[in-house]
């Protein structure tokens, strides 16, 4: 037992920050959500009119949840529940995944399996250790709600729902390290898990059936498939049912014994899906730093970029079904015009510029896990090897910078490509050219986020990851989520995603993107400018 302490507190110190900011996010998340709707949504027939629009635009369910009511809490966990699940589900398998993956990619596990501690002990601290963490993001959203005075027993449902799809994808990232051979395979297929159970609970919200009051659905068979959907059958507020908890929890023991027997079965290091032997000699075409850190991240690069043509394509799907809403002198248009914050266009193309919004997003993660990738080349020491050849430290910061960009294009060129293929196809839904405005425009605050994260790498470089995906995760909260929090301007405007302009003709303002532009070549060039006299190593 006491080795056991032992390594739970290692991994409490090592994961300090990470998880108080976890933990603390997700939390505030919770709060400023139950004020936006106490605020901007206080009465009862506003909340219904939502529901209502929710109803019948199946993108805002998508995006949102599962409408039970037009009651305070209910309509809180409508609005923010999904998104709470999906970064519980992110922590944990990142979390999964550093502690047995990543430790045996690195060598540190076979150091601690030759001390008491032993091959098993290990990974028990760290189910102890994800356990504790997401008993700490259910406290903490259980928290928010009802910091602003929403029913108890429905906000500890809610805490207990998103608590639980955590534990589901701890278990998850503990069966997935087992398979792939390192970190990076690891996290990217837990990732993409989790992303996948979100866009599965969408698809079932989006396809339910609509209740006879107008404000309540019963969800698809598709929620069925994902643990974020089986969090969200609680109905929290509305029913709060129990019994939904048993699904991802018996996810998580399935997982956790499949993973308990493989681990048992292979040699540490090893994995069940073994890396392909390399060739002797790299090809010519890698002799550049450019070639290089393509070849590095050229999966990842492929996954977010499929990741944009996939919402393309549900863009354009969603933007015809909403082309039959935007009538004159309907409820429905004049609440979805207030909602989104724009006038003078259709609805469609208001809600192809909303999903473009979370392309902008796709893009923006993109850009940023090219500097992550810069650090952990550093961190590793592989990056010292690199710059004892003839690759001085700005072409090598460089070289990543314009690979970057380039990922961020071609993010959001499929994306508009997606879109494209099917929305335009129709012929009366949505101008070509409006559409490839509304692409273009999403290019600028994507930029911000890989020139800022490479200056955070120049100054401070053992913040990079911590501060890139914290920057991101504001920026979305502000940018995105901001107008359906009921958020002050001012906060907003913080976020570059509040700044990417709406095509709307001759009247499109462009000067956020030309100013977001701007400050993307200006921080670009400083952080290359101040590498010239950084010291490269693994510190």
């Amino acid at each position: 037992m006491g080795v056991l302490l032992v390594l739970w507190g290692q991994r409490l110190r090592r994961d300090r920050w990470q998880l108080v900011s976890w933990v603390a996010a997700i939390g505030m998340f919770a709060l400023f959500a139950a004020a936006a709707v106490t605020q901007t949504y206080g009465s009862a027939a506003a909340r219904t009119e939502i529901l209502q629009v929710a109803i019948a635009t199946p993108a805002i369910l998508m995006l949102r949840g599962l409408p039970r009511g037009a009651e305070q809490g209910a309509f809180t966990f409508f609005l923010i529940y999904a998104f709470l699940a999906l970064l519980a589900g992110l922590m944990s398998t990142f979390l999964a995944v550093r502690h047995t993956r990543a430790d045996e990619e690195t060598g540190g596990a076979e150091l601690v399996a030759a001390t008491p501690a032993g091959r098993l002990l290990p990974n028990i601290a760290t189910l102890l250790h994800g356990a504790a963490a997401n008993i700490l993001v259910a406290l903490a959203v259980f928290a928010g709600f009802t910091a602003q005075g929403l029913d108890p027993q429905g906000s500890l449902t809610a805490g207990a729902a998103t608590g639980a799809v955590g534990l589901a994808f701890l278990g998850v990232g503990l069966l997935v390290a087992q398979f792939m051979g390192t970190s990076r395979g690891a996290n990217g297929v837990s990732a993409a898990l989790v992303v996948l159970a979100y866009l599965l609970r969408g698809i079932g919200d989006a396809t339910g059936t609509p209740g006879a009051d107008g404000t309540t659905m019963t969800e698809g068979p598709a929620s069925w498939f994902s643990p974020i959907g089986w969090g969200q059958q609680t109905y929290a507020y509305s029913g709060n049912r129990a019994w939904p908890l048993l699904l991802p929890l018996a996810l998580a023991v399935v997982c956790l014994t499949s993973a308990w027997f493989i681990l048992q079965k292979r040699d540490t290091g090893a994995s069940v899906w073994g890396a392909r032997p390399g060739r002797p000699a790299a090809r010519p075409g890698l002799r550049s730093p450019v070639a290089l850190a393509l070849r590095l991240q050229s999966g990842s690069i492929i996954g977010w970029a499929l990741s944009g043509l996939a919402l393309g394509l549900l863009a354009g799907s969603l933007g015809k079904a909403v082309a039959a809403l935007d009538t004159p002198g309907t409820g429905i248009t004049a609440v979805m015009r207030a909602m989104l914050q724009a006038q003078g266009v259709s609805l469609t193309q208001l809600m192809v510029s909303v999903i473009f919004s979370m392309a902008g997003v796709l893009a923006a993660a993109c850009a940023l896990q090219a500097v992550i990738r810069l650090r952990q080349e550093e961190a590793a020491g592989t990056a010292e090897l690199l710059l004892a050849a003839p690759v001085g430290r700005v072409r090598w910061l460089a070289g990543y910078l314009l690979l970057g960009a380039a990922a961020v294009v071609l993010v959001v060129g499929l994306t508009g490509l997606g879109a494209w293929v099917t929305l335009t196809g129709s012929g009366d839904s949505m101008p070509a050219d409006a559409l490839w405005e509304t692409a273009l425009a999403q290019l600028p605050a994507a930029l911000i986020y890989l020139a800022v994260p490479a200056l955070v790498f120049v100054l401070w470089p053992a913040a990079t990851i911590a501060a890139s995906w914290a920057l991101l995760a504001l920026g979305v909260m502000l940018g995105i989520f901001g107008g359906m929090l009921g958020l002050d301007q001012n906060l907003r405007n913080l976020s570059p995603f509040t700044h990417t302009p709406v095509p709307q003709g001759d009247a499109t303002d462009w000067s956020g993107a030309w100013w977001m532009l701007a400050v993307a070549a200006v921080v670009a060039a400083l952080s290359v400018a101040v590498m010239r006299r950084r010291e490269v190593g693994s510190a």
